[in-house]
């Protein structure tokens, strides 16, 4: 029994393209309807499709950077009913929207979000504008947001190009160029865009489906899925034998590794708090005391008694963690001790309170959970 794919190539003499094939050295405009064909029956059910609005799409595009599709939805679903509109969201309290965030991690994300919603609220009445380039000009709003917000919520003709359309194009067409490369990225943005203009009122479902079928089909890892791909009549590199060869990739810079002492000071049930500095790594988030390099016990015992501390014993290692990060990575000793006196400038609180009010990095996580390795 033959699958989708080949049912909707088979319907191929079916459709009237609206313009007159060409061939082309870019994306194959006769592979369009196909490829909105197999979106229309195949698309996965997912709740920011559900109601497409502007400020919904963008909620769902910033958390879906760096971040899977499985992972994103119950913090979008979680995240909408706490705020639900650039107002609420501009007048969130600082902490209560990075609780919100805890766990999707790139927190600047949800920083830029709140910076841009009070723009919003400010100088747009509170609403999305409908045009790329006021968008972009919101922060953390980059080209590839932009043209994601302006098609599927507004249906501009407007390319929004990520990884999984810059891999799905340079398989379809074969380009072996590198796509790390402003010029590259900007030639195959206006290719797309010409595309666009060809299906003006399809601009929200090419967008959806270019990214669908880049995201379930044409996979980033493994062998992608060409048996069930609407394109592989059209795809180049399917025909060539080896659509994985493309796209072409550059070796991976190794990240750099960093040693971390993890304090964990207990004060009549409650732990120690230290909120990090505004910028750099993990920004005004809350921490448990971290320190640079591997301390000895005396060494933790002189840390503590110079942030004006006592401790009670001596410090008992509480295991080992390892956190990766994009350019760092953190290979973490925890130890933890109690404190005959508190530090002054440490915030104490108990394991409720920090469940329920301070967001902490999952970095730190498993110090307080206690699933450091022992």
């Amino acid at each position: 029994m033959r699958n989708r794919a080949d049912a909707c190539c088979s319907l191929f003499p079916l459709f009237k393209e609206r313009k007159a094939m060409t061939k082309t050295a870019g994306f194959p405009r006769e592979a369009v309807s196909p490829l909105l064909y197999w979106y229309d029956s195949e698309a996965r059910d997912l709740p920011w499709r559900r109601e497409p609005t502007p400020y919904r799409i963008w909620i769902s595009e910033i958390m879906l950077q760096q971040t899977r599709v499985s992972a994103v939805i119950p913090y979008y679903l979680r995240f909408l009913e706490r705020f639900p509109d650039p107002s609420a969201l501009s007048r969130a309290e600082e902490d209560a929207l990075r609780k919100a965030w805890e766990g999707l991690g790139y927190y600047s994300r949800v920083r830029n979000l709140q910076r841009a919603a009070r723009i919003l609220v400010d100088s747009y009445g509170g609403e999305l504008p409908a045009d790329r380039d006021e968008l972009i000009r919101l922060p953390g709003i980059g080209p590839y947001t932009a043209g994601a917000i302006a098609s599927i919520a507004f249906g501009l003709p407007e390319p929004a190009v990520d990884g999984n359309v810059l891999r799905l194009y340079a398989r379809v067409t074969a380009d072996s160029s590198d796509l790390s490369a402003p010029k590259v990225r900007s030639r195959i943005t206006e290719d797309l865009r010409g595309l666009y203009r060809d299906y003006p009122e399809d601009a929200s479902r090419l967008t959806q489906s270019l990214m669908e079928l880049g995201a379930v089909v044409c996979l980033p890892n493994g062998t992608p899925l060409c048996g069930n791909c609407p394109m592989r009549p059209f795809c180049r590199g399917c025909r060539e034998g080896n659509p994985s060869r493309y796209p072409s990739r550059k070796e991976k810079k190794e990240r750099r590794k960093e040693e971390k002492t993890i304090l964990v000071l207990r004060s009549q049930g409650r732990i120690a708090l230290r909120k990090r500095p505004e910028s750099g790594l993990l920004a005004g988030l809350w921490e448990l005391p971290a320190e640079d390099g591997v301390l000895s016990p005396e060494q933790i015992t002189d840390r503590v008694r110079n942030m004006g501390g006592v401790l009670s014993g001596p410090p008992v290692c509480c295991g080992e963690a390892t956190h990766v990060f994009t350019h760092v990575e953190w290979h973490m000793t925890g130890w933890a001790a109690d404190l005959a006196v508190p530090c002054p400038d440490l915030t104490f609180a108990d394991p409720a309170e920090i469940r329920e009010r301070y967001c902490i990095p999952s970095a730190f996580q498993p110090f307080l959970n206690g699933k450091a390795r022992g």
